[in-house]
């Protein structure tokens, strides 16, 4: 699994044995930030994505991936598979699709579908309940889908992109389902090419309310300093 990482120049430069000078990198790695045993009640890894999944809050709190932008319109495969519990959780910390019932929420996609459509068992892989949050309706389906567009795009123009997504809750998270599975505050994706030395980070709030019909919800509104990505 390639890990994703960013490239932070330092401000330490450092002359060479000829006199001249350049600059020195450090590489740090948001998925091991994110995704660690200190962080994670458990880490499933389906050879796709990765999971952070916190059984307290019922749901994940970061998910991992790797997109090469070649397969982005491999195969586009139309049908989608049905959503499924995650059988490499426990009975007692997993959720079902019937925590979704009248709850107002959508079975929102962390690693998206459209993204992993390229074979049947990398889409099937994705809709693994461990991967999915509620989201509220017209996020999921406008603004977020926007950004997943626009990630799909950056792969495409980059050759690999790789990415984190980050759910942010609060103290006292709504629940809701018989599972009393929590509801996020929002959700950070942070893109990043190591090679290109690129990272974009985006931020979307996961409040209800807000028209389904907003088509001026563009993007760039969305950006945020990487530095302030947290759970």
């Amino acid at each position: 699994m390639i890990f994703n990482k960013i490239i932070l120049m330092t401000a330490a430069t450092f002359f060479l044995g000829c006199g001249g000078e350049r600059s020195t990198y450090e590489t740090v790695s948001y998925k091991e930030k994110f995704i660690n045993d200190t962080n994670c009640n458990q880490i499933i890894d389906n050879e796709f994505i990765v999971m952070c999944y916190d059984y307290k809050r019922k749901a994940v709190k970061a998910v991992s991936y790797t997109l090469m932008g070649d397969l982005m319109n491999e195969l586009n495969i139309k049908d989608r598979p049905s959503f499924y519990v995650e059988k490499k959780l426990k009975p007692k910390d997993r959720v079902t699709t019937r925590d979704y019932i009248n709850s107002g929420y959508d079975k929102g996609h962390m690693a998206p579908d459209a993204a992993f459509d390229w074979s049947q068992e990398s889409l099937d892989a994705v809709y693994t309940l461990a991967n999915i949050i509620p989201q509220a309706p017209q996020v999921n389906r406008r603004s977020w889908a926007k950004l997943e567009a626009y990630v799909r795009d950056k792969a495409e123009a980059l050759g690999e992109l790789n990415v984190v997504n980050v759910v942010k809750y609060g103290q006292r998270s709504s629940r809701m389902g018989q599972s009393r599975m929590a509801i996020s505050k929002g959700y950070y994706k942070i893109l990043s090419n190591e090679a290109e030395e690129y990272e974009e980070c985006f931020y979307y709030s996961n409040k209800r309310g807000v028209s389904s019909q907003n088509d001026n919800d563009e993007v760039a509104n969305h950006k945020v300093a990487c530095s302030g990505v947290s759970n």
